[in-house]
């Protein structure tokens, strides 16, 4: 499933255009370049409630606050043409773990779930109907204590597999277990304490492969993850409890 990105100045200009249907079951796949403008940015900005604004805020690093603000107003964007109402109308609350959701009052709703996930400079937003979602985004760094992240937070047969990797490819395979596990703790509204509590078999090393999961009692429910395809360098991730469809969206779709 290759997922291509499209620029969020593009974006921000479709939030006019006519509405999207989504199926039940159905998962709709988002690629998104956080590469706007100062003008983009404002503008993103007055569609954020209090509550993302003042995370915003919080942030030292100027880009990466840019980039918070891009991801948050191109998800509003896009769950405004789903809801055929403005970007700054979608009304978000948020449960315990920090996951948001659309509140009970917001009109147009009709069981849409959605999740975002952001990664220097790109945001993936999934969006679903009649499910929980769940999506991760990651850039491979080499940087990263990859035996010692691995011992403490995968499982005994998952770290076993990224050691026996080639040094040189063992960032790529933590960061798809990472992806795909993190998804399934987004789509099940539970925290990282769940990492362990999850286990990733992948069936070859594409990522076009199957993807099998044990899950733990921290899961209430039997959850399916698919691997996705974002350009070299690159991580991703979706699940859900049942996928009858899974659809990239860009410029000319839907």
């Amino acid at each position: 499933m290759l997922i291509s990105f499209q620029s969020i100045e593009h974006l921000i200009e479709s939030h006019g255009q006519n509405s999207i249907e989504l199926e039940p079951y159905a998962i709709h796949l988002w690629g998104i370049e956080l590469d706007g403008s100062p003008q983009c940015v404002e503008q993103c900005v007055g569609w954020l409630d209090d509550v993302e604004r003042q995370r915003a805020a919080r942030f030292v690093r100027e880009d990466i606050r840019q980039h918070y603000v891009l991801a948050h107003g191109g998800l509003r964007t896009l769950l405004g043409r789903y809801l055929r109402v403005r970007p700054d109308e979608v009304t978000l609350d948020r449960r315990a773990t920090g996951k948001p959701f659309l509140t009970e009052k917001q009109p147009g709703r009709s069981g849409i779930t959605f999740n975002l996930s952001h990664a220097h400079g790109r945001a993936l937003i999934a969006v679903s109907r009649a499910q929980e979602v769940g999506v991760d985004l990651e850039c491979v760094r080499s940087g990263v204590e990859v035996a010692t992240l691995a011992e403490r937070y995968f499982t005994r047969s998952e770290h076993a597999t990224i050691m026996q990797c080639r040094e040189g490819h063992r960032a790529t395979k933590f960061f798809r277990y990472w992806v795909a596990k993190e998804a399934l703790l987004k789509a099940e509204g539970i925290g990282l304490q769940g990492l362990s509590d999850c286990e990733i078999l992948f069936e070859t090393e594409e990522v076009e492969a199957d993807v099998r999961t044990r899950l733990g009692p921290r899961f209430q429910n039997p959850l399916q993850v698919y691997l996705l395809s974002c350009g070299q360098g690159w991580e991703a991730a979706v699940a859900a409890q049942r996928v009858d469809a899974l659809k990239p969206c860009g410029p000319e779709q839907p």
